[in-house]
């Protein structure tokens, strides 16, 4: 991972963008800021960055909206900021591309070590050179990230493609749900388990008949393989 990481703070709260910033600069991160959506996007365009951490409440352009238009020509990982935990805020920000969703308060730390997290699968992700994975009729290709069924392309956000990514490579292997936010989130300490439950069904859904080559093994987690 650059030790140099380059994070775009998008939130019009002023002590909560202070607070960041203080807890970025430990970290030795370089930081860009803007106050509201408009200025968020302007910045985006004009400065490299590694990841963007963006709260949804903003002024002019709401943080969906910067989200959507950072998702047409971007793969940057980005973390979600409100003070609304419902399921379904959840599900429309991963909907959008949003990586991860942390709700307010947080505690520094615990943002610092999501950004980590993030950073240290897209590291892993840019260092993968082998071609494609073929799964019954699903083909992943690892260098354009895009998975087909019946050479059809299925849309999926950065975190589904990850998690049925990880799955595939470990097919017939049943992973609890702390396992998953390790393996694939990267967290040890942080991490809604329920997270996973949100990605899997969106995941399901987008596989469409082939739903079934993800298991719910009840009491335990997921395991993914081609039925017979």
């Amino acid at each position: 991972m650059d030790n140099n990481i380059r994070v775009l703070i998008i939130e019009d709260e002023d002590k909560m963008r202070e607070l960041m910033k203080i807890a970025f600069k430990k970290e030795s991160f370089e930081t860009f800021e803007a106050v509201d959506g408009k200025q968020g996007l302007t910045m985006f365009k004009s400065n490299p960055v590694d990841i963007v951490v963006l709260d949804v409440m903003l002024p002019e352009i709401d943080g969906w909206t910067v989200c959507r238009e950072i998702r047409r020509n971007s793969n940057v990982p980005i973390i979600l900021l409100t003070a609304r935990g419902e399921e379904f805020d959840k599900l429309f920000g991963f909907e959008l591309g949003a990586d991860d969703y942390i709700v307010k308060p947080f505690s520094p730390k615990e943002l610092v070590a999501r950004i980590k997290a993030l950073l240290r699968r897209a590291d892993n992700r840019n260092n993968d050179t082998a071609s494609n994975l073929e799964l019954g009729d699903i083909t992943i290709n690892r260098l354009s990230r895009e998975v087909t069924i019946d050479n059809q392309i299925v849309n999926l956000t950065n975190k589904e493609y990850e998690l049925l990514y990880f799955l595939a490579t470990n097919p017939k292997i049943v992973f609890n749900r702390e396992q998953l936010l390790l393996k694939v989130w990267g967290y040890e300490q942080y991490g809604d388990p329920r997270t996973v439950d949100t990605h899997i069904k969106k995941l399901r859904e987008k596989l469409g008949e082939h739903s079934n080559y993800i298991s719910t093994i009840w009491g335990v987690g997921y395991k993914l393989e081609v039925p017979k």
